[in-house]
């Protein structure tokens, strides 16, 4: 083989090394990010995960309130207007009851009979009610708290939590798989100095694998 042949070796392997340290650049910095975005909510999840997974064996004993309050006559003559049954409160109505007992229905779905109008407000680790007479003005409502293990684990599954909520449970899904994605980058860019790295993959897909196909049914 001549020089000439020879000579472009080296650049080929410079050009190699520097797209190599290019993605090893790129991979940690979207691994460290990722995992600093997601740190604290997997912590969340992962404890809750334990929690939910003895949910049966943690006792819990509900905490029950209940509240009553009186509409205001003026505001009275506006749920004697025949609504659709599952209109919100107006708006005024719905601030009085936030007065009286603590407990804002704006904005929920109501049910309306002839004889009142029932606003169900579910929460994470918990329950509510409200209800309102439609002759007398009568607030009558119910607030339940199953702890804060309840609330947390309610977190876990979005479970009454609203919409932002929903958003983050979202974004923080994506940004721990891209740190799982980025991760098995890494373990690939750099197995080849550690022979047991894909062993130790190889053994996360299969436990899981032979625990589901050889205990569950």
């Amino acid at each position: 083989m001549t020089r000439s042949e020879s000579a472009p070796q080296p650049a080929v392997r410079k050009r190699k090394s520097k797209w190599r340290g290019w993605w090893l650049k790129q991979l940690h910095s979207w691994h460290w990010m990722s995992a600093a975005i997601s740190l604290v909510g997997m912590l969340l999840f992962a404890a809750t995960g334990i929690t939910l997974n003895h949910a049966a064996s943690i006792g819990a004993t509900p905490v029950v309130t209940d509240r009553a309050g009186t509409l205001p006559p003026p505001l009275l003559r506006t749920l004697r207007t025949p609504a659709a049954t599952d209109a919100p409160l107006p708006a005024p109505v719905a601030a009085a009851v936030d007065r009286a007992v603590g407990l804002d229905p704006a904005g929920r779905p109501g049910e309306w009979s002839d004889a009142d109008v029932y606003v169900a407000l579910p929460r994470p680790g918990g329950d509510a009610w409200v209800s309102i007479d439609r002759a007398s003005g009568a607030i009558t409502s119910e607030t339940t708290s199953r702890g804060w293990i309840a609330y947390l684990n309610d977190l876990h599954k979005g479970r009454n939590a609203g919409g932002a909520w929903s958003w983050f449970l979202d974004i923080f899904a994506g940004a721990c798989i891209l740190f799982t994605l980025t991760g098995l980058l890494l373990l690939q860019l750099h197995a080849r100095h550690r022979p047991t790295t894909w062993p130790i993959v190889a053994a996360g897909v299969v436990i899981p694998t032979v625990l589901i196909l050889v205990f569950i049914h």
